[in-house]
């Protein structure tokens, strides 16, 4: 199978390519990434030179580039590429708005020309909006955005629906639950909340703390999204849950234990507009039609993440420069 992976220098793309290469021989990986300021080449330095993988360097609103890379021999699309951010979404939407939503359509409209036989679509639970304190999102829940990164998210989503039901796109949709682990970029949550601790800096915890999130082991999700990508129905919607729920104030605690921190780092500081309660998602689908469930605990992953972070100090400190700072101080008043 050759699959284009969008946005594949980022988090979870280069989590998810690795993912494949090293577990199966028979995928050939064409990574696309405009390489913004998440989208780290570093990511995958472990992959040069790699028979199977090729990078291109462009931005999946760019069709000719897009229809010159899938070409007639693309199988599959894992659609990863977004800016993803809520902070910097409602700083300025405009990012969002074209790369969530031109971008897809892009995508799509080539998909649809090209005769791909498989368009795997990555989204995120945000797109459904605040929970009450019980309950689950299923995937049936109506789309509430609240966040301008949710609502452009939530536009594509709506977008993929349009073209599997206009013009017969073999798309699938995936809607996940927060990711951590190695490799993610350090705005945020919990390596902000690593970095910050292996330096004796605060962190910063929104309002009084108690948003809820469930949180999903990286490579977890990669392997849910393989799962979809070989034998997930089209059409359909498939959520991803962590099935650990934890409060922000709570994670910053676990975080601070696992790594000998103390608890008077934490700092609360002003919330952000239309912050989301609680997130959770009911994966009952994925256990039910493709067998999967997370296998690895909020406090495993965690240890894993830490030890990660402090073994690739470079990597990460590589990104903490001054426009991160800059962004930074922006949000929470310090550095």
């Amino acid at each position: 199978m050759k699959v284009l992976i969008t946005g594949g220098c980022g988090f979870i793309g280069s989590n998810f390519i690795r993912y494949l290469l090293q577990r199966a021989d028979d995928y050939q990986v064409v990574n696309l990434d405009a390489l913004t300021y998440a989208g780290n080449p570093a990511n995958l330095e472990d992959l040069q030179g790699h028979p199977c993988y090729t990078f291109v360097q462009g931005d999946i609103c760019d069709r000719v580039l897009v229809e010159s890379i899938i070409g007639s021999d693309v199988d599959a699309i894992v659609h990863l590429a977004a800016e993803s951010h809520v902070d910097r979404s409602i700083l300025d939407p405009a990012d969002f708005i074209r790369t969530n939503v031109l971008g897809t359509q892009t995508l799509l409209d080539v998909a649809r020309q090209r005769g791909v036989r498989r368009f795997l679509h990555v989204s995120t639970d945000e797109v459904y909006g605040s929970l009450g304190a019980v309950g689950r999102f299923t995937e049936e829940s109506p789309l509430t955005p609240n966040s301008p990164y949710a609502a452009s998210k939530a536009a594509a989503d709506l977008l993929v629906r349009a073209y599997v039901q206009t013009y017969g796109v073999p798309a699938l949709i995936t809607r996940a639950s927060n990711n951590y682990g190695p490799y993610q970029f350090p705005e945020k949550v919990i390596p902000l909340f690593v970095t910050h601790a292996m330096d004796g800096r605060e962190l910063p915890v929104y309002g009084d703390g108690q948003h809820v999130r469930e949180w999903l082991f990286v490579e977890d999700h990669c392997e849910a999204l393989r799962r979809v990508l070989v034998a997930g129905q089209v059409g359909e919607i498939y959520n991803i849950g962590g099935s650990h729920e934890c409060t922000n104030l709570d994670l910053a605690r676990l975080i601070a234990q696992t790594m000998g921190a103390a608890d008077a780092l934490i700092r609360f500081v002003h919330d952000r507009p239309a912050h989301d309660r609680r997130y959770a998602l009911n994966s009952e689908k994925m256990a039910l039609e493709l067998g999967w469930k997370p296998q690895v605990s909020l406090a495993a992953g965690l240890a894993h993440t830490v030890a990660w972070y402090r073994q690739h100090e470079e990597w990460w400190r590589r990104l903490k420069d001054e426009r991160y700072q800059v962004y930074y101080q922006r949000q929470y008043g310090r550095g």
